[in-house]
């Protein structure tokens, strides 16, 4: 064996498990698909602005031990994410909070807007909510169901709101204070100078290979290694012996603008079916730009098609059902190790990936 550990992917996951394991003392390789390492939170930059490839990442959260992980490695700006929605022509402020209320109903005490949507809410007449139509009413009245959840979700999704499980919206925040910050996480920001520079010292002295595809040689690279860990596909590395799991996937337009400031913020959802894109994303913005030239992104859902990249898991039950045979699989060979939000199918906030990682790392330390 020529390295103690093979990684398969250099997204988050397997860049913090390949920096951790190097500072071990093991051997360590990492392979990657694509062209350039960082996964979906790659940036690539254009005209001195640091493009979010895949889409806007902003990293929060309330770890402290990951925070301070994190900014050992860089340093991170003060950056809050405030987005705001464009909605049958007007615009609301996000997530939802006394600034959309008043915008929607024009109520300026959080008593009146507890009371209308208590008022709304009573719809549900006390049942316990089997959807996610049910559940957004539920928390915020069918007033801002409509307006500023409903098409959003079906667009993102590709299904019916009534279709969806409930679970999937009780990640979004309400609050009845004038509070656009739309994560309550005691610490966020991105890294000055992009997310490269993150992975860039984790992957210091490892030695990467892009343009790498695992399986078009899997017999190879397994051979290299004591240990493997993947991050891929989970129903990919058994050979989809119980079928695929669902994903949704999404396509980026990238246009660069000869304007100083297109949409005053770095990300405008668009709620309205009329627009086949869910939101905007300005880049220059999450750096706090000053540039002559802007650039910008639309954002388009999509089922997930071969060739395309994974981004969300559909984890209604016949999925979850699903992944626990493939999970079941992952503890016959005690060579191959998983983590990630692929190989795992669960959607990750990047803080919650670095904590599985770590998490995975103690395992194998403490063997």
């Amino acid at each position: 064996m020529v390295y103690d550990y093979l990684i398969v992917g250099s997204g988050l996951f397997g860049s913090v498990m390949a920096c951790e394991l190097n500072k071990l003392g093991k051997k360590v390789k990492v392979i990657e698909k694509r062209d350039h390492i960082g996964g979906n939170i790659y940036c690539e930059e254009i005209d001195d602005i640091h493009v979010h490839r895949y889409g806007a990442h902003i990293f929060h959260t309330n770890d402290k031990e990951i925070w301070e992980y994190v900014n050992s490695f860089v340093e991170f700006n003060r950056y809050t994410n405030s987005p705001v929605a464009l909605s049958k022509g007007k615009i609301y402020n996000l997530p939802f909070n006394m600034n959309t209320f008043n915008q929607l109903w024009g109520v300026t005490t959080p008593q009146e807007a507890i009371d209308k949507i208590s008022e709304q809410s009573s719809e549900l007449e006390g049942k316990v909510p089997s959807n996610l139509e049910e559940q957004a009413i539920s928390l915020v009245g069918r007033d801002i169901f409509n307006t500023l959840i409903k098409e959003y979700t079906e667009k993102q999704w590709g299904r019916d709101c009534s279709s969806l499980p409930p679970f999937i919206i009780k990640r979004l925040p309400v609050r009845f204070t004038y509070d656009n910050n739309y994560f309550n996480d005691k610490y966020q920001g991105i890294p000055i100078g992009g997310y490269n520079n993150l992975i860039n010292a984790l992957l210091q002295n490892i030695d990467v290979e892009t343009n790498v595809d695992y399986f078009d040689n899997k017999q190879y690279w397994d051979s290299l290694a004591t240990k493997v860990i993947y991050t891929g596909p989970i129903d990919k590395f058994f050979d989809y012996k119980y079928g695929s799991l669902d994903y949704r996937s999404l396509k980026f337009e990238h246009e660069k603008l000869s304007i100083e400031n297109y949409q005053g913020n770095s990300v405008v959802n668009y709620i309205d079916k009329k627009y086949p894109f869910t939101r905007i994303i300005e880049h220059k913005h999450f750096d706090f730009g000053k540039q002559k030239n802007t650039i910008i992104t639309k954002e388009y859902p999509k089922e997930y098609e071969v060739g395309d990249e994974y981004y969300y898991p559909v984890n209604d039950t016949k999925n979850n059902r699903i992944y626990s045979k493939y999970k079941a699989l992952t503890s016959i060979d005690s060579k191959f190790l998983f983590g990630g939000r692929l190989a795992e199918y669960k959607y990750y906030d990047m803080h919650q990936v670095i904590r599985s990682a770590f998490d995975l790392l103690d395992k194998e330390v403490n063997i």
